[in-house]
């Protein structure tokens, strides 16, 4: 049956077709045979698939699973390089006594440069490039940079340039380069996400991806140290040598994200220009006056550059609170981030299913309050089980206010423009993330935990009730 059929099918021959076996994108095999193209324009998705609740309807997208099968593997090699990094150090280049702290923070500044300098310029090129290319390629790339430690190690032991150790410098030069492939990487995953996603399904992506990152982050950090040794065991038991089992499995996590991805399709149509190309900073202008120019994108971006600000600053606060609460020691605060971690996975997983009682902008305004909420409970609390309890109520309302956000900006942004403005969007986040480390330290030394979280609740509460006023305007 031809697509210009569809309008003379009969009733009963229609509901024969949706009958029909279906493609891995959720659509009839009909309409695929006759585009010859299984990933439609999610508008033509959205009109072909009836909404599904949860993850059921993304769990069905063939697409989608392979870029999430993908983003497992990245997720976890990114949140485990850290703690990578860190066993090399202490191996490798920390002396007896000495403190670990300042080569630690040397490569955390090599992490955090690029998403700096390159995380909006990135976003220009990523709309130039075909996105799945990018993925692939960026996944493949940061893996043979991992892979390639042990030989460079070994190639440059007891060498010294500088007064440093060559090898440490190396680790530094690695990290920058695979910090600098994320930020490609980032701007084009969450553009490729409404390609492969029909709109209806968008926020329940979001939600599963960010129920994703959570996990990893808290699996990564959690137990990232044993598993590397682990990985260091089983190296030496089968032969491959002492101390190369963690450079291999996080090498090869990376490569197994960018060979999965290689089977992906995101059915992109888009001509790539290669000559005659608007300058790099006249394409940044343009992301940049189409920020100013759209408001819902504007506005959602705002409340998400809020609500990481928050974020960031309770990583701060919560060493303090560890070392407040009498059940715990401060150097136990993660458990309280944990807390924080599950709470907005559950809220992930909570959001799935309630993302067509409300409008994104009103589950943005209630998560916002819900977080406000959350910060002053835990300002007046003194038991190590209420500050939990409001860590995770303050996790699941984040969610509320990062996902609907995060499925605005994807649903509102051309595919033209998705590299710019998320590569923007990234580097705005990065600047949050950066500038309350180092305010929220000294503030609460002045004012104290109480107060410091109060403020915070109120610049919740404030810029989720100005996010909404902002987009009621005409």
């Amino acid at each position: 049956m031809r697509l210009s059929d569809f309008d003379k099918a009969p009733e009963n021959e229609l509901t024969d077709l949706h009958a029909t076996e279906e493609s891995s994108s959720g659509l009839p095999m009909d309409v695929v045979a006759a585009t010859g193209e299984e990933n439609v324009a999610p508008e033509t998705q959205a009109q072909s698939v009836a909404p599904e609740p949860g993850f059921l309807a993304v769990l069905k997208n063939r697409n989608f699973v392979t870029m999430w099968s993908g983003q497992i593997f990245s997720q976890l090699a990114d949140k485990v390089y850290v703690v990578l990094m860190i066993a090399i150090i202490e191996s490798q280049f920390q002396s007896e006594n000495q403190s670990i702290s300042g080569w630690v923070s040397a490569i955390m500044i090599a992490n955090t440069i690029p998403a700096v300098l390159f995380g909006s310029l990135a976003g220009v090129f990523v709309d130039r490039w075909h996105k799945k290319e990018v993925l692939v390629s960026t996944n493949l790339l940061r893996g043979i940079l991992v892979l390639s430690v042990p030989f460079l190690l070994w190639l440059t032991r007891g060498q010294v340039l500088a007064n440093l150790p060559l090898g440490f410098e190396i680790l530094l030069a690695v990290t920058f380069l695979v910090s600098t492939l994320g930020q490609f990487f980032s701007p084009a995953e969450q553009a490729t996400i409404p390609m492969i996603v029909d709109k209806p399904n968008l926020l329940s992506a979001n939600s599963l991806y960010t129920t994703t990152a959570m996990g990893s982050l808290i699996v990564g950090f959690a137990i990232g140290e044993p598993i590397l040794a682990l990985a260091d065991s089983l190296g030496a038991s089968i032969g491959l040598g002492v101390n190369i089992g963690k450079e291999l499995l996080v090498g090869a996590s990376y490569a197994i994200a960018g060979i999965l991805l290689i089977v992906m399709r995101t059915g992109e149509t888009k001509q790539i220009v290669t000559g005659n190309e608007p300058h790099v900073l006249a394409d940044l202008r343009d992301g940049i006056r189409y920020l100013g120019e759209h408001k819902k994108i504007k506005g959602a971006l705002i409340q998400l550059v809020v609500l990481q600000s928050i974020i960031a600053s309770m990583t701060v606060v919560a060493v303090r609170m560890a070392e407040l609460l009498p059940e715990i020691k401060a150097s136990q605060f993660g458990f309280l981030l944990a807390a924080g971690g599950v709470g907005l996975a559950l809220g992930a997983v909570g959001l799935s299913y309630l993302d067509r009682q409300f409008s994104r902008d009103r589950l943005s305004l209630y998560g916002s309050i819900g977080v406000a909420a959350s910060l002053v409970g835990l300002s007046f609390s003194h038991s190590l089980w209420l500050s939990i309890l409001c860590l995770v109520g303050m996790g699941v309302f984040s969610a509320s206010v990062l996902i609907p956000m995060q499925t605005t900006i994807q649903s509102e942004t051309p595919e033209e423009m998705r590299g710019k403005v998320f590569g923007l969007q990234n580097n705005a986040i990065n600047i949050a993330l950066s500038l309350p480390l180092a305010l929220t330290g000294i503030a609460e030394t002045a004012l104290g935990v109480p107060t410091v979280l109060l403020c915070l609740a109120a610049i919740s509460a404030i810029g989720g009730i100005f996010t909404q006023k902002y987009n009621a305007v005409d």
